[in-house]
């Protein structure tokens, strides 16, 4: 059983600059392939960004390739999400999770952690 625990969150304006980290433990984390995925009010959860076990493999979302990096530690047994440019529709509740497989699809991830809420305003 993997816990996840997000951080960073925050209120920023337009163009500005947020980074996330996501902790884990309790399982292998360089076992697991891990995304971050955001819901918006009213929308549903969506793919942002995910990294392979060890790194070698990084795929974005359309929405925020060139903006958003994302990034592990497998030693310090994090995963974190630098977002640059910030815009108003990216404001969401952003989580992280854990997948046996590299994948984009949401239902493809076992853990989740409980999110952290990042505001833009314009």
């Amino acid at each position: 059983q993997v816990q996840l625990v997000e951080s960073g969150g925050g209120v920023v304006q337009a163009g500005d600059s947020l980074r996330l980290s996501c902790a884990a433990s309790g399982g292998t984390f360089s076992m697991y392939h891990m995304g971050w995925f955001r819901q918006a009010p009213g929308k549903e959860r969506e793919f942002v960004a995910a990294i392979s076990r060890s790194s070698t493999s990084t795929y974005y979302a359309d929405s925020v390739k060139g903006r958003f990096t994302i990034s592990r530690d497998n030693a310090k047994n994090a995963v974190d999400l630098q977002m640059n440019s910030l815009k108003p529709e990216d404001t969401a509740v952003y989580y992280c999770a854990a997948a046996r497989l590299y994948t984009v699809v949401l239902a493809g991830y076992d853990y989740w952690g409980q999110g952290t809420q990042v505001t833009v305003s314009s």
